[in-house]
């Protein structure tokens, strides 16, 4: 029995060795924790107030610091890196980041809302916080740094060894990638719509979680103390709708769940007429992944709406951006969006026609 505890005390010990000091994934983990620091390096460069975009890859996909920063006259900072991140990791990076003043917009994929303790214990960030922020995983609690130490398994191991040597080798450069993946303000280019997978996005059928799951959804808790320490620093939080197909049903019930995870705890919360929903045509190769011309349209239609709510006029976009606005399927196919203001649905506001240079098609919910 003995030497079998011992074997065991054994075992443990050169698991952690092994995957706390030695192995890495420098090319496929490695691009991810990459594109935080790089994120969060921009950020805190940044003057305040300023605007930062949370969310999974719905934020850099399907909105654009380039043309809301703009709108706003507002430094930017798109935020998202990917549904698979902790939200608990996110939040306690960018919190340390935030100043009085500052706005946070959250257009939260939806199914980041119902995510479980056990889900989010797993997140692949907690492999990344292990071997390089065994300090921040230790701060996220307990069950995260359980899952953490123990997300590893042989598999895993074995494409650590794959990946440490084709980058030692030269292959892989994370660093170039990014570079021709994301701008400098965090924003995902070069998501053109010749490029667009339509054949894959023909086959995506999804269910979002409903009204219950999202209400009692460990992720609801998670944002839902995240608005709520930060409401309470002085940091205006905003909620939103991810952007999604057309197609997808979003019942009333379920965006007053996600409503509530803002308004409940001193948060705001936006709802554009159309929800963040868009025929198929304007997607690149996800729901959650407007192509970029699209991109600029919804971000031109949340920059109105973050505006109206903040007080604070808009700027209209620069001509270059319109134009390639006006390329999405859309907005070609909506003559009327040329010409009337988008209709939004709000919560958090004061009495509507009151702030100077505010959109008056904005209605108090």
């Amino acid at each position: 029995m003995r030497r079998l505890i011992l074997c065991g005390l054994a075992s443990l010990g050169l698991y952690f060795a092994a995957f706390g000091l030695v192995l890495d994934r420098p090319l496929s983990l490695g691009l991810l924790r990459l594109e935080m620091r790089q994120k969060l390096a921009r950020g805190a460069r940044l003057a305040s107030p300023k605007l930062v975009i949370l969310a999974g890859s719905n934020g850099p996909f399907s909105h654009s610091c380039r043309v809301i920063g703009v709108m706003l006259r507002m430094p930017c900072e798109n935020a998202g890196i990917a549904v698979g991140v902790g939200l608990d990791d996110l939040f306690a990076r960018w919190a340390a980041l935030l100043r009085p003043g500052d706005v946070v917009y959250l257009p939260m994929e939806v199914q980041q809302y119902g995510v479980t303790r056990a889900q989010n214990r797993m997140d692949v960030d907690g492999a990344i916080l292990f071997r390089h922020d065994r300090a921040l995983l230790w701060r996220l609690g307990i069950d995260r740094a359980l899952g953490g130490a123990f997300f590893n398994t042989m598999p895993d191991g074995l494409e650590a060894i794959a990946e440490m040597a084709a980058h030692a080798a030269g292959f892989g450069h994370p660093r170039a990638m990014l570079a021709t993946q994301y701008d400098r303000q965090g924003d995902r280019i070069g998501t053109t719509l010749a490029t667009a997978d339509t054949a894959f996005l023909l086959t995506l059928h999804r269910t979002e979680p409903k009204a219950l799951a999202i209400t009692h959804g460990y992720g609801t808790r998670l944002i839902a103390r995240f608005v709520r320490e930060e409401t309470r620093r002085g940091v205006v939080v905003i909620g939103g709708l991810p952007s999604d197909f057309d197609t997808v049903r979003l019942p009333r019930a379920d965006i007053a769940a996600i409503r509530a995870a803002y308004a409940k705890n001193g948060g705001r919360f936006i709802e554009l007429a159309n929800r963040s929903r868009y025929p198929r045509a304007d997607f690149y190769d996800s729901e959650d992944h407007l192509a970029q011309p699209c991109q600029y349209w919804h971000s031109m239609l949340v920059a109105r709406a973050l505006g109206a709510m903040l007080r604070r006029r808009v700027v209209a976009p620069s001509v270059t951006l319109r134009r390639l606005a006006a390329t999405c399927p859309s907005f070609t196919a909506s003559h009327w969006m040329r010409t009337v203001p988008p209709v939004v649905i709000a919560v958090g506001l004061a009495k509507p026609g009151t702030a100077k240079g505010r959109s008056t098609d904005v209605v108090s919910r």
